[in-house]
């Protein structure tokens, strides 16, 4: 495994973050949940955390829960770092307000069973709300030991910009992370269909129109969690670029809105041909081409059991040549 710091924080971050947003863990928690399931989750924890594992992603509406018994369980929360969200939009109205940063963060506190969250996040950005209101939350969580980084996940690098723009000038606190879609696919529509009324989506800095957008993070120097990763399983290596139509049996409705185009499917050929090559999988090339990016990465992934979350460190150590990660991206026609 491979860790980073994050200044603000005093531990190390695994490169390969473990997003709660699964299946074992939603069943933990469910009106239904007894013990099996419970020990089921924790048993995949265990198995994160064994393979060196030590930054967790969840989110308001989900992972916490299960997640604060694990590690209170274990008695290993300070080796944890938790990544948390905030703010992210109901059926009624957007929430992207002081309000409910500050509500949102309490309830999170609790279900940790920790002091402190150390990677705060908005999980959504809503550009009717003025920063001032934003940064000013976040600071007083800040300033009250609640928190000890915090960023934007979804939100644009210009809206990062005036909001730090804003810190500045006030002598608050900036954000230092941000969380956008970010893989070798491009995002071609919201997965989620969000509601703009609701505010913004989910924003990517994927494909060759963002290129703007990494250059960004890469003159700030601000490190990128980045979900979505392996697009839904389009390089999962479950169907083959040959048979396109496989990835509709086998993909999520998120995925397929999201990620599904003639561009990507061409993207995952190259990907086989590159993985034959290497002896690697198709997923291993697709999270290597992430770990190769000249800006900090941080991939968000799920793995199913200890074995792919192994096969996903060999990927983050795999090396690949500047003109194969543009041949991968569709930037070059030979490699």
């Amino acid at each position: 495994m491979k860790y980073s710091r994050i200044k603000g924080l005093d531990k190390d971050i695994s490169k390969l973050v473990f997003g709660t947003a699964t299946p074992k863990l939603f069943a933990a928690v469910s009106a239904e949940a007894g013990e099996k399931e419970v020990q089921a989750a924790y048993a995949l924890l265990d198995e994160m955390y064994a393979c060196g594992i030590n930054t967790f992603d969840c989110a308001a509406h989900y992972g916490e829960e299960i997640l604060g018994k694990w590690m209170q369980e274990r008695g290993i929360r300070e080796r944890c770092a938790v990544i948390t969200k905030c703010a992210h939009p109901n059926q009624w109205r957007h929430r992207v307000t002081g309000f409910d940063i500050l509500s949102d963060a309490h309830d999170s506190l609790k279900k940790l069973q920790t002091d402190c969250i150390d990677i705060y996040m908005l999980h959504r950005d809503n550009k009717q709300t003025p920063v001032a209101e934003i940064v000013e939350a976040m600071n007083r969580l800040y300033q009250e030991g609640k928190i000890k980084v915090f960023g934007g996940s979804n939100w644009t690098h210009e809206r990062i910009e005036e909001a730090n723009e804003y810190a500045e000038k006030h002598h608050y606190e900036p954000f230092t992370v941000s969380s956008p879609n970010f893989g070798l696919a491009e995002q071609i529509a919201d997965p989620w269909r969000c509601d703009a009324k609701f505010g913004d989506g989910c924003i990517t800095i994927s494909g060759t129109e963002n290129k703007a957008a990494r250059a960004w993070y890469q003159t700030q120097g601000m490190p990128v969690f980045a979900y979505s990763s392996l697009a839904r399983g389009l390089f999962s290596g479950a169907f083959s670029a040959k048979n396109p139509e496989e990835a509709k049996k086998i993909m999520d409705e998120p995925g397929i809105i999201g990620y599904y185009c003639e561009r990507n499917i061409e993207r995952l050929r190259r990907c086989e041909l590159l993985a034959e090559e290497k002896k690697l999988t198709v997923a291993q090339i697709a999270m290597a081409w992430i770990y190769n990016q000249d800006f900090e990465v941080f991939a968000l992934s799920s793995p199913v059991n200890q074995a792919q979350a192994e096969q996903n460190i060999v990927a983050m150590n795999t090396v690949l040549t500047e003109k194969e990660s543009r041949w991968l991206n569709l930037e070059e026609e030979t490699r």
